[in-house]
Parts: C-alpha cells; sequence; structure tokens
C-alpha cells in the first residue's frame, strides 16, 4: 500500500487501524520525506559523463589508501591522495593513477558502463583534495587528532560513494555551498 491508501483506509474507518498499519503509514512518510529530500539536493551539471562503476572503484582506492594512513600514520599516503585529487578536480587528464586502476579493474570485470554526470564527482574531488592537504599538513606538523579526523571524515564520504552509490558531495554543495553563493548574490 502508498501513503494515499494508508490514509484513506485511516480516514474511513479509524477503529480498525491496526498498530501494524499505523506503524506502516508513518514508516512510509519517513521515506516520503527522505526520498523528498533527495529530490530537493542541488548539485553542479555538466555535459561531461563518466562511469560511475569507476568513480565507485576509485572511491575504493581511496578508502585503501587512506585506511593505510590510518594505520600507520605516514603522511605519504594522504599526500599522494592530494596528487591524485589534484588531477581529478583540476586537470584535463581523463585518469588519475587511482582513477586509471579504477578503469583498469572495471575493464577487467567486464561490467557495462552506466554513465553520470561528471560535474558532482569533480566537486567531490576537490572537497577531497581539501581533506586529504588537511590530513597531509596535520600529520607533518604533528597535529594527530586533526589529521585522523579529516582522514576519516574522508574515508566516510568515500565509503558512502563507494558502498552505498551515496554522493556526500552532492549533500555538502546543497546546505553548505550553495546557501553561501545564494547569499552573497
Amino acid at each position: 500500500m502508498n501513503i494515499v491508501q494508508n490514509v484513506k483506509m485511516v480516514l474511513k474507518s479509524p477503529e480498525a487501524v491496526s498498530i501494524d498499519l499505523f506503524l506502516r503509514l508513518i514508516s512510509s512518510q519517513s521515506r516520503f520525506r527522505a526520498m523528498n529530500q533527495f529530490n530537493q539536493l542541488i548539485c553542479p551539471v555538466s555535459p561531461e559523463r563518466v562511469d560511475e562503476n569507476r568513480v565507485r572503484v576509485t572511491a575504493l582506492g581511496v578508502i585503501l589508501m587512506m585506511g593505510a594512513y590510518l594505520w600507520t600514520g605516514m603522511a605519504i599516503f594522504p599526500a599522494f591522495l592530494a596528487f591524485d585529487f589534484y588531477i581529478r578536480a583540476f586537470t584535463r587528464l581523463s585518469y588519475s593513477p587511482i582513477s586509471w586502476l579504477a578503469y583498469l579493474f572495471v575493464k577487467q570485470m567486464g561490467t557495462q558502463p552506466v554513465l553520470i554526470d561528471k560535474a558532482p564527482k569533480m566537486f567531490a574531488a576537490r572537497i577531497g583534495l581539501l581533506l586529504t592537504l588537511i590530513t597531509t599538513a596535520a600529520a607533518l606538523l604533528g597535529w594527530s587528532l586533526t589529521a585522523y579526523l579529516a582522514g576519516s571524515t574522508l574515508v566516510l564520504f568515500a565509503f558512502l560513494e563507494c558502498g552505498l552509490n551515496f554522493c556526500a558531495g552532492c549533500w555538502v554543495y546543497t546546505y553548505v555551498v550553495y546557501p553561501l553563493v545564494r547569499k552573497g548574490e
């Protein structure tokens, strides 16, 4: 039953409403609100497309590289990631080192490309660059808590992309960047 059918049933026969139906109605409303929030997201757009499979495998590479830093504390890992994110965010090169490895992996798996808009991924790469620069600088300065917080945030964002196909960059853009841009207009 959808939410409209549930509401109609409640209105027609309130004494017959069970707890189960009430819980389903509340659950439907929560899903509706959550889906409405997803529909309200404002993401940057461009005519360029990238393969979603490669993006998700690239996110796995980010998790592994930053995980290596979190495990060892060696600043070379976030420094390499900063270099990789810089290539993805600010150059016209088709591949960064990690995305090239992801491309080879996806090609070997033989999956069909799923083309998605490139602009949100470029924005996410800029967030990744910022987080890896903070992680690298903090690690080199001995500010381990700051380094681990920034690195862990990046791992969380990459996990959301890789494991759940959820772009945290779109949320950041919608609720942080876009309001600031509109405020300045």
